[in-house]
Formats: C-alpha cells, structure tokens, sequence
C-alpha cells in the first residue's frame, strides 16, 4: 500500500485535487492523508476547512501557518517546520502539491529533501507574476508533474525534465464542472441568499509584484462596479499581499442592493453560479480556465493572468476606470465560443490513478537528471 499526501492551502486548489483525492480515498492500494493549512484555517476566508470535512475523508490533519499577508517568508518557513513534522509521522511514499502558492513551495521542498516523491499539479505554465517563479520553482523540486496540457509538457521538458516524468491528465477541475455533483441553481440561490434572477461575479486578486499599486486599481475597480447596473456575486481575494486593500474596498459595495459579498463559495456551488451567471470580472483563474468550457463572457483586468493559456474571447482591460466601463459596455453583447478540451476532458482523475498505479512512476530516480534538449 502507498501512503499520498496531498496538501492544500485554499480554496482554489482544493477544488483542483478534490477529484485526485476522490478516486484514491476508497482505493485498497492506497493510503490517503490531507494536510490542510493555510486560508483553509482563516475565518476572514470563510474557514473553508469546513468543506474539506464535509467530503469525510478519512486522515485529515490541520496546521496553521498563518503570519501576514507580508510576510510570506515566514508564512513558508512556518509550513516547512509543520509539514516535516507531519511526514515524520506518517512516513509518506508521495507528496501532492498543486499550482504556485507558498504552501505548495513548502510541500515541495519538504519532499525533495526527505528523499519523499513529489508531485505537482499543473505546473509548466506562464503567468507572468511572482506566481510563476514560484510555480517554477516547484517544478524544478519536483520529481512528477501531471500537467494540463501538452503545451505545459513541452515547457517542462524545455526546463530540464525528463519526459518520462511528465503525464497529460488535463486540469482536474474540469472533472468537477462537468459531474453530477453540482447543485442546481435554485439551491444555491437559496443556500447563500442570493436573490437576484441575473448577475456576473466578481473575483479580484492582489498581484503582489504591484503591492504599491493595488489600492489605487482596487478603488477603480470597485468605483467602476459601483457605476454600474448590472447585479453582482462578489468573492473575497485570495490572501497574498495586498488582498486588505481590496478587502477594505468591498466595504463600499455592502449596502448596495446590487451585491451579495461571500468571504468564500462551495466550489460546487461555485460552478453553478459561474455556469448560470451573465459574465465574470476581475483577474482569477476561473476566467482563464473555468469560464471559457461554459461558454460565460470574460472581463479579465490587468495583468495576473498575462501570458496564461488563453483561447477563449476574452475582454482584456487594463486598471483604469475607463477601460473598465468600457468592457463592461460591450459585456451583455459579447458572444463567447465554447472552449472544448484546451484542459482535458473531464477524465483527469482515472488518468491520475492509471499513472499511479503503474510501477514505472514509483521507479524513477529521486536523484534528478537535467535533460539537455536534443
């Protein structure tokens, strides 16, 4: 029996290996552990450890690495010293880290010198923010990669690994979008109060290479909303540098009748509200990625997303009051294409359990090799 590992640190990755998880929990062959820190643990967030349990997994262990928003640093020094203790303890054959954060830095660097497998999800891709040197640098500790795509492979194997070490499954959150798992959206409305019959979400996160900026785009961004007509479900930011500022600025939008304010969402519930909404806004991810397979119009809004895999008709704008107007004027008119399988095909979490259950992935050299390009 093989003992994994997974770590999450907030609510956008746990929706990214909440499939991952799934298919190996009730798995004979497998042992299943959960290390949860991060925003997970954070009430200002929402404490989004509550849907974790929901999922009743059977080894979940918490640690809180929380410091500052500042202090990153500190933050992943603080996640190594608790991780290492943790893998001490439950002695695991492999660790799971996904995407760009400190805490998957931490995961990685434990791993990589405690002669631990690790693998990364979704890495070999390009943002163009500190994100990117973080995710990068995962990689480089990293012994596996499952990727997104083979854009994402090809990088990778330009970076010096092997190939042998990297497996296309696609983005596991595709999984989720398309499962019966979703609610309906009635039940959402209802769950979170949500009253409006038509809406866009909003999702807004710091970029931490603009941390002197951020306030000034922040309060645009929010004037902008604010001069608007349209209704708004409105998702608190991830908590990188910066994310107060933004914070501090919703403050403006809680007595308006046009928007409901959600420190966190379900991320069922989540899809379904993205699913049925009439746009979404701001700088996340879930226009890059989630957005374009429901066929739902995109304003992306400077530069977080810069470089990232885009296919879909996206509305990009800079952080001016304007520019944003602007968008928003041409929004209710904007036809998008559905997107089809730039990030797999709902299937990545069997091609994640068909690689680990093949011996070859449990032989490779915990000794890396940097592979020149022939």
């Amino acid at each position: 029996m093989k003992k994994i590992l997974f770590l999450t640190g907030t609510r956008a990755d746990f929706g990214k290996i909440k499939s991952l998880i799934q298919i190996l929990e009730d798995r004979q062959d497998f042992e299943v552990f959960v290390f949860v820190t991060g925003m997970h643990l954070q009430e200002e967030y929402g404490y989004t450890l509550i849907e974790i349990e929901r999922c009743n997994f059977k080894n979940i262990h918490t640690f809180q690495n929380h410091t500052h928003e500042t202090t990153m640093d500190l933050t992943l020094a603080k996640t190594i010293e608790g991780l290492s203790k943790y893998c001490k303890d439950v002695n695991p054959d492999m660790i799971i880290v996904h995407g760009d954060r400190v805490e998957t830095l931490a995961g990685a660097i434990v791993g990589s010198l405690n002669n631990i497998l690790v693998s990364h999800i979704e890495g070999g891709e390009i943002s163009g923010t500190v994100d990117e040197l973080i995710r990068h640098s995962v990689s480089k500790l990293s012994h596996i990669h499952f990727v997104s795509n083979k854009q994402a492979e090809k990088r990778l194997i330009q970076m010096g690994e092997i190939k042998e070490s990297v497996f296309t499954i696609g983005s596991p959150d595709i999984d989720i979008m398309f499962s019966d798992q979703l609610p309906n959206l009635n039940t959402v409305k209802e769950y979170y109060k949500i009253d409006f019959e038509k809406y866009a979400v909003v999702m807004f996160h710091p970029v931490t290479t603009e941390f002197k900026h951020m306030k000034s785009y922040t309060e645009n961004f929010v004037n902008t909303l604010l001069q608007d007509y349209h209704n708004y479900v409105v998702i608190f930011p991830n908590n990188d540098l910066g994310s107060q500022f933004i914070i501090d600025a919703y403050q403006k939008l809680k007595e308006n009748p046009r928007f409901r304010i959600f420190p966190s969402i379900r991320f069922e519930y989540f899809l379904t509200l993205l699913k049925n909404s009439q746009f979404i806004i701001g700088n996340s991810s879930a226009g890059i990625r989630e957005a374009p397979y429901y066929g739902i119009p995109i304003i992306n809004i400077g530069t977080r997303q810069q470089n990232r895999a885009i296919h879909a008709d996206i509305v990009n704008t800079d952080y001016s009051e304007n520019s944003i107007k602007e968008a928003l004027s041409i929004i209710d008119s904007h036809k998008v294409q559905i997107v089809e399988d730039d990030f797999g095909n709902g299937n990545s979490n069997e091609l994640f359990l068909e690689c680990l259950q093949k011996e070859n992935i449990w032989k490779l050299n915990h000794q890396k090799q940097f592979r020149d390009i022939q």
